[in-house]
């Protein structure tokens, strides 16, 4: 049982047998009143984020979760496949489970599958994936005063916003939180 004292961002708990990790949290004491914890959880295992209020002193649940390292592989028709890097076996995600991380997928890309009672229900990437540009708009001389950007297509699928020197073929360094342009990969 983990107390709602413990509470911080990043930490897993379950509620009604449902998985959930904390992404906001707040810890209140009103000049009336009980102190409470005003907390934003993802339930892990559909990805929605509710608001949930917790009485100070409360206790919850500790999820069954592991976290077992794997390598993307490749996808195919029956989905992405990935390798678990200390048994070797093979496991196929399906594209529902992956969702908007397949943007970020390379080959040989090291990535954690999260587990709930030994069933896979999330896919943790790296912050940060370098990732090549398949095409953007040549910049034109002069464009850089307005200090804007403009859009790139990289090797995954993925769109993003990238300063006008960047050309197409080069390698970029791509924050998966966000899916925004952190620098150039020389």
């Amino acid at each position: 049982m983990i107390p709602t004292s413990d509470f911080k961002k990043g930490l897993f708990i379950e509620i009604e047998k449902i998985p959930y990790m904390i992404v906001e949290c707040q810890h209140v004491k009103p000049g009336k009143g009980n102190a409470f914890i005003r907390s934003r959880i993802k339930n892990l295992t559909n990805g929605n984020v509710i608001d949930k209020t917790f009485k100070s002193g409360e206790r919850v649940d500790e999820p069954n979760l592991d976290h077992k390292q794997t390598q993307f592989l490749y996808k195919d028709a029956d989905g992405y496949q990935f390798m678990d890097m200390e048994s070797f076996e093979q496991l196929t995600l399906n594209e529902d489970l992956i969702g908007d991380r397949k943007f970020y997928l390379t080959d040989n890309l090291q990535v954690e599958i999260l587990y709930f009672n030994n069933k896979p229900i999330a896919l943790e990437v790296p912050n940060f994936v370098q990732l090549k540009v398949v095409y953007t708009e040549p910049g034109i001389k002069g464009d850089t005063a307005s200090g804007g950007g403009k859009p790139a297509q990289m090797s995954t699928g993925l769109t993003v916003t990238v300063p006008f020197h960047i050309k197409q073929d080069e390698l970029l360094k791509i924050d998966t939180r966000d899916g925004s342009y952190v620098e150039k990969i020389k």
